[in-house]
């Protein structure tokens, strides 16, 4: 399949979003929900959760019907356009909103992290660690999939572990850290499924 080509560059811009889903390009989209979010939903009472850059949307269906209280959002209007589609019933549950801004309608419990962290320009890590720890209260989780990779071309832009500790130590506790058995060829073998609780 050929690649599509593109005008816009810059990650941090929606446009680049909206162009890579106006022509079906998403190279990071597993089709499903992941295995380590299955058994976290399983072992978890239902709670609030908020997931940025949420894209296609899967995980929006599967957390609703466990049960929980889901907002999903993306600043790309063709992202949150695809998401309803394909979640029909839950398509409400998507909103289009910058990360950065955005004011949950209730106080959350859990943020979701799915491929939004590395989807964005590396200079922008502190801003979503900040973003993270204004938004949970003592004992909310930041649960989801870290990429490590040392490769500095991206998007997805991967991180060194140790940098990534440094980031999250000043207001999480990391309590859960496992392999992922069912990544994409772009993230095999280099992402892990980690739950980081946020600090008093």
């Amino acid at each position: 399949m050929n690649t599509p080509i593109f005008s816009v560059r810059d990650p941090a811009s929606p446009e680049f979003w909206n162009e890579r889903f106006e022509q079906a390009f998403m190279p990071w989209d597993k089709g499903d929900v992941p295995l380590a979010l299955q058994d976290y939903v399983r072992r978890t009472t239902p709670a609030t959760v908020l997931i940025p850059g949420c894209g296609a949307g899967y995980e929006v269906a599967y957390l609703a019907e466990a049960g929980w209280n889901v907002t999903a959002i993306d600043f790309s209007a063709a992202a949150v356009t695809c998401a309803q589609t394909i979640l029909c019933k839950w398509a409400p549950c998507v909103v289009q909103a910058d990360f950065f801004t955005f004011v949950p309608r209730a106080p959350l419990n859990l943020i979701y992290e799915r491929a939004f962290f590395c989807a964005l320009p590396p200079k922008m890590r502190p801003q979503i660690v900040q973003r993270w720890a204004e938004l949970l209260p003592v004992g909310g989780q930041v649960a989801g999939f870290f990429f490590f990779d040392d490769h500095p071309k991206g998007p997805p832009f991967g991180i060194a572990r140790p940098e990534l500790e440094q980031l999250l130590h000043p207001y999480f506790d990391l309590i859960e850290d496992q392999p992922v058995s069912d990544s994409i060829a772009v993230f095999a073998g280099k992402e892990r499924w980690q739950v980081w609780r946020r600090k008093p």
